[in-house]
């Protein structure tokens, strides 16, 4: 029975991993990418069988030639006592060890090799990069694909070589080749031979790796990356000695073999040992002790070049359009006039803010969500391009009824896009929605339209089976009849979205899958069924795409009539010579990914990256496009020679798809984080540090916004749509602004010392032509000036005028909770002007932010209003000259009395302390204090029925609250005013 149980559990097995095998190739197969699963596999495959073999032969080889070699009789000893028995203890099971040894090294080896599947397929399908190292005159091709392929071979070479000698020496030791005598040590000629082959091999093996320890100097990471003086003139001469030494003393070893005498070889091998001591440590630490540190910058200058233009050009900074930038401190009336597209497009809604304002008004059932941090993007209505926030209305298992049949076979998807305004809301505060509700409808499309089902999203179901014979009723709940209907409507799955398990096979096959007997059983699974599974947009791009590390925010967009989730892949590498390495995870952190809001990439050392390729996936049935932004990147040249049909031509994207690309985010934390270093190209200020900046901590996180080495607290980057100044025309932007770099311990100094935009706009209106202006990053240089307002002190200029912390203390009356919102830096009117949303929220459980009022500052000028309008007025001395487009951009119309008037050219301009009639209460006293309290009493009232009219989700009765509500706060202000008059205070 043993044996038979035996087979039968090796048959199981097989058959549980074969089956995955073979869902994973439906999976493939289905969305047409199947290359990409057999030539991963082939070759991870044949690296296994490869390095397997040469791993498993040489230890065979030498456990046999040992043996065979060994002496007919040996010296009678005691060691050799002892030998015999060990000896005799083995022989039983000697043909197994002299198998199986061979086999479990070569199979630990094989598997070692196959992970090394990219670096070999990279150096096979390599294309050359065009331009050479300073040092060495090879091309940069050479250090991306052809030394790690080298180093990989060699250092396999290596531990074949080491662990075919441990097992030669043992081998010998025990049947009496190697012993120790009186007179020392005795070797049989078989094993002297042996070894010396052995020793030959691994010294030859160690002088090319010497040979290629000198281009890697190239690679180093020290103060500054690449080969230095020390490198070039000390290590790089000494390697090339040691390499031909080390070549040397291997043929001392083979003529040893033959002669019999061990003395040259380990003579030679003595000075092998001394010379690398020598030459490789001691001599380089005293030319840099005595010969570079006295006179570093003279000696080093030419290198710490090298690494400025090297560095630039590996992360794509070398491009970057610098310009003088002196900002004004004092706003002038009407600076305005030629920011027109930039204050009009001044987005005041915060993504990080709204997701419980999209939930609260367009969750409409418990089974749907939205995520926690919304995504920006801009649309055209009406013949202008507008910045939209946007999510979609996904599938919330947790509200999903318990049973397999509601959770994998009913419940199945999500519902429509919804969009908001991003520079302007309602007049409420809450959100003015372009795309919103249940049918979808808004500017944006309807059912007829785009598709709006979310059957592929990043918070979907770990699978589900949909699909159904034609004329069968339809199953999947598909959305409500409408908002108020308590009906939900049913539909049917009619795209090619997964494997069929409509066959008893596949069905078995993903049963095992996923360890589920229902999906076995269950009569829901159908003959026209398909099993939708990998759906996160992320992740089913990264199987797909394994060569890719990938932003780590993918967004929706409506392109063609249907949702697609766009993603940034980089081709990415830390093998570009004289290249600062980063590491990606600590670059691309900041106050949204310690705050969960956002993801940083992978802890992953790099020096190279591109954003090569632009990916799509089809929110209802899944499928994946690739397109190769950057065609010019050797390293996608060289996967696309490994994966010919996987990668489409940018030029096969619709004009609709490129309207919708914009610069992705992690890599311009990337950049920006060296280019806070490596704006400079001077090499004196560079070896100073003098002119060196960094990121600011994000106000909202710190006290005073300055910089801070807890890369966690760094402000984020914005996408909005910006004009630059000496620029023709806004873009959609990506943008973060400088300060200065100070050392640890030093007292920090938040003034701006520059500000960086990514041109974002790819789509010119032609399909498959991409925009000449397209990453393009402009740096506006202000650090020759040290008055220039940064955010850090722009938010404590927030934080301590008195007219902003008096209402602010007032909307905080009743438990309501005052959030500040993004705080956005703006070249505008010949400055640096800083626009901040204020959000208020009470405390019911149903609340959520709705947005009161808006920050402005320029220089030290501070603007406090319920519109964006009113706060630049405020700043800017009345009519400012801005164009804003909707007036009622910010809580309330231009009529309501509670927006208080602006005081030409008065900093932070206060109301005038006119008592105004209330909308519930009553009128202005000859009492201030009785008015005061009158206010705040009717605040409270109005706040409580705010939160019971979203409760009941009577939204007119919200709204009408929220005036009686602004009203109270505005008449609490005035008769504050009037206290503090009457008082003196």
């Amino acid at each position: 029975m043993i044996p038979t149980i035996i087979v039968v559990a090796v048959i199981v097995i097989a058959f549980v991993y074969l089956s995955q095998v073979y869902a994973d190739v439906l999976w493939y197969q289905q969305l047409g990418f199947l290359e990409v699963f057999v030539t991963e596999n082939l070759s991870r495959i044949v690296l296994f069988v490869v390095a397997f073999l040469i791993m498993a032969g040489a230890v065979y080889f030498s456990l046999r030639i040992a043996f065979h070699s060994r002496p007919i009789y040996a010296p009678d000893s005691a060691i050799q006592d002892n030998l015999n028995r060990y000896q005799a203890q083995l022989e039983p099971i000697r043909r197994l060890l002299m198998l199986g040894i061979p086999v479990v090294l070569g199979a630990f080896a094989g598997t070692a090799a196959s992970s090394q599947w990219q670096e070999v397929l990279l150096f096979l399908n390599r294309v050359p990069f065009g331009k050479t190292d300073p040092e060495f005159g090879m091309d940069y091709g050479f250090y991306m694909f052809t030394l790690p392929f080298l180093s990989f071979v060699t250092g396999f070479l290596i531990s074949v070589v080491i662990i075919s000698a441990i097992a030669t020496v043992l081998t010998h030791y025990l049947y009496g080749g190697i012993r120790l005598e009186e007179k020392g040590l005795f070797t049989t000629k078989a094993a002297r031979v042996q070894i010396a082959v052995v020793a030959a091999l691994f010294l030859v093996l160690q002088g090319v790796n010497y040979w290629l320890d000198r281009y890697d100097t190239l690679l180093n990471q020290g103060t500054w990356a690449g080969a230095l003086y020390t490198d070039v003139n000390a290590v790089i001469p000494t390697k090339a000695i040691l390499a031909v030494a080390a070549v040397i003393v291997a043929v001392l070893f083979v003529a040893s073999a033959f002669i019999g005498r061990w003395r040259l070889p380990l003579i030679g091998t003595a000075m092998l040992i001394i010379t690398a001591l020598l030459a490789g440590g001691v001599y380089p630490a005293i030319v840099q002790r005595f010969q570079v540190r006295p006179s570093e910058l003279s000696l080093e200058g030419e290198y710490i070049d090298r690494n400025i233009n090297l560095t630039r050009e590996a992360y794509g900074l070398d491009q970057v359009e610098v310009e003088a930038y002196n900002p004004e401190a004092v706003p002038q009336a009407g600076a305005l006039g030629d920011d027109g597209e930039t204050t009009a497009n001044i987005r005041l809604l915060d993504p990080n803010l709204v997701s419980d304002a999209f939930s609260q008004l367009q969750q409409f059932r418990q089974y749907y969500q939205f995520p926690e941090t919304l995504n920006v993007d801009r649309y055209e209505i009406d013949g202008e391009v507008q910045d939209a926030v946007i999510a979609v209305r996904e599938l919330d298992t947790n509200g999903v009824p318990e049973g397999w049949v509601n959770e994998h076979a009913f419940y199945t998807h999500g519902y429509g896009v919804v969009a908001a305004a991003g520079s302007t809301v309602e007049p409420d505060g809450r959100p003015s929605f372009l795309q919103s509700g249940i049918p979808s409808t808004g500017v944006l499309g309807d059912e007829s339209t785009y598709e709006p089902r979310i059957y592929f999203g990043e918070d979907s179901p770990e699978y589900s089976v949909v699909g159904a014979p034609e004329g069968q009723a339809p199953a999947e709940i598909d959305r409500p009849q409408n908002e108020n209907s308590e009906d939900e409507s049913r539909t049917t799955f009619d795209g090619d979205g997964g494997p069929d398990v409509g066959n008893a096979f596949n069905r078995l096959v993903y049963a095992l899958k996923f360890q589920s007997t229902d999906l076995l059983l269950s009569n829901q699974v159908n003959s026209a069924s398909q099993i939708l599974y990998d759906r996160d947009p992320v992740e089913r791009v990264r199987k797909l795409a394994p060569y890719l590390t990938l932003d780590g925010n993918s967004y929706p967009a409506i392109v063609d009539g249907r949702v697609k989730w766009i993603i940034d892949g980089y081709t990415t590498s830390a093998n570009f010579p004289y290249s600062t390495q980063q590491e990606l995870e600590s670059a691309t952190q900041d106050s949204q990914t310690a705050e969960g809001l956002a993801t940083a990439l992978p802890a992953e050392q790099v020096n190279y990256i591109r954003n090569a390729v632009k990916a799509t996936v089809d929110a209802y049935d899944g499928s994946v496009d690739l397109y190769a932004w950057d065609d010019q990147d050797p390293i996608l040249k060289s996967w696309q020679n490994v994966y010919p049909s996987s990668l489409k031509p940018y030029s096969e994207m619709s004009a609709d798809l490129m309207a919708h690309v914009r610069y992705p985010e992690d890599l311009f934390k990337v950049q920006r984080e060296l280019l806070a270093r490596y704006h400079v190209t001077s090499t004196d200020e560079f070896y100073n540090n003098s002119e060196a900046w960094n990121v600011p901590a994000d106000p909202e996180e710190s006290a005073d916004g300055a910089a801070t080495t807890a890369t966690t607290d760094r402000q984020p980057p914005f996408y909005l749509t910006l004009q630059m100044p000496n620029q023709d025309e806004a873009a959609f932007s990506l943008t973060t602004p400088y300060i200065p770099f100070v050392p640890t311990g030093q007292t920090p100094r938040n003034v701006l010392y520059g500000f960086l935009a990514a041109n974002g706009d790819a789509g010119t209106g032609e399909d498959g032509v991409k925009s000449e202006n397209y990453g393009r990053l402009t740096l506006l240089d202000s650090s020759g000036q040290d008055s220039v307002v940064g955010p850090g002190q722009a938010q404590n200029l927030f934080n301590s005028d008195t007219t902003v912390s008096q209402e602010l203390n007032l909307l905080r009356q009743g438990a309501s909770e005052v959030i500040n919102g993004n705080l956005l830096t703006l070249p505008i009117g010949g400055g640096i002007a800083y626009v901040q949303p204020v959000y208020v929220q009470s405390s019911g459980s149903s609340s959520f932010p709705v947005l009161r009022r808006v920050l402005v500052s320029f220089g030290d000028n501070v603007g406090f209003a319920p519109t964006l309008d009113e706060a630049l007025d405020q700043v800017f001395g009345g009519d400012s000259g801005a164009t804003t487009g909707d007036s009622e951009n910010v809580g309330e119309t231009p009529e309501d009395p509670a927006a208080p008037p602006a005081e030409e050219g008065g900093e932070g301009a206060t109301p005038t302390p006119t008592p105004t009639p209330s909308a519930g209460g009553t009128p202005g006293t000859d009492d201030p204090a009785a008015d005061l309290r009158t206010a705040l009493d009717d605040a409270n009232t109005a706040i409580k029925d705010g939160n019971a009219a979203l409760a009941a989700g009577d939204f007119a009765a919200y709204g009408e609250a929220q005036d009686r509500l602004q009203d109270a706060l505005q008449r609490a202000l005035d008769a504050e005013e009037r206290v503090s008059a009457g008082t003196g205070q």
